[in-house]
């Protein structure tokens, strides 16, 4: 690959929500050794990369720059919107990526012989394998526990509205046609879909 110039190094800090703290991130970034005056931070969900604070760092950033991050969830919640990011950055971009709470994961070149971006490439596909694994667990395990309750009697959903006292009576006279559907609902203060399929149910 070929050498790019040692640029600046840059810090970015993300939480979710107004109510939550960025100071730990921050303090991180600092005693890496970030500029104060080049950490980003938002205060925004993580499920995409359209936050001011995060676009204006991509415009700022070039060719040698470094990125610096407390942790990969910093990035982004999905590992596979991070992957094409990471790779957007480190590969079209040609910045640099450092997560200080996993070493592994710094692209910074010639570390222990490899290039610290092939580790961290793969280390990040790795991650990436990991986190799929696990939601496909949660599934099974999700459903292998709802049927085992549906097996045990247990019903799903929203409770089924009693029928009214009146029904009875509402049901003989929609019989009779002496009242429409809608009416009929409104005397037993149901929808008509709920009457209709009390209705078929007898």
């Amino acid at each position: 690959m070929e050498q790019v110039a040692v640029g600046r190094t840059f810090g970015y800090a993300r939480v979710s929500s107004a109510d939550q703290n960025l100071a730990r991130q921050i303090d991180a970034l600092l005693a890496f050794g970030v500029d104060q005056r080049l950490i980003f931070s938002d205060k925004a969900s993580g499920k995409d990369f359209c936050r001011p604070s995060y676009q204006r760092l991509l415009r700022r950033m070039r060719a040698g720059d470094t990125m610096v991050v407390k942790s990969i969830d910093r990035l982004g919640r999905s590992y596979d919107d991070i992957i094409e990011e990471w790779r957007r950055i480190t590969k079209e971009r040609r910045v640099h990526i450092v997560v200080l709470d996993m070493p592994l994961l710094d692209t910074r070149e010639e570390r222990g012989g490899l290039t610290g971006e092939f580790i961290a490439d793969v280390v990040l596909q790795l991650l990436s394998y990991v986190a799929q694994v696990e939601r496909d667990n949660i599934r099974q395990r999700q459903a292998e526990g709802i049927a085992a309750a549906r097996a045990r009697g247990v019903r799903f959903g929203r409770p089924a509205l009693e029928q009214p006292r009146e029904f009875e009576q509402v049901r003989r006279a929609y019989r009779a046609h002496e009242i429409t559907g809608a009416q009929a609902a409104i005397a037993c203060r149901v929808s008509r879909s709920t009457f209709m399929r009390w209705m078929s149910e007898t």
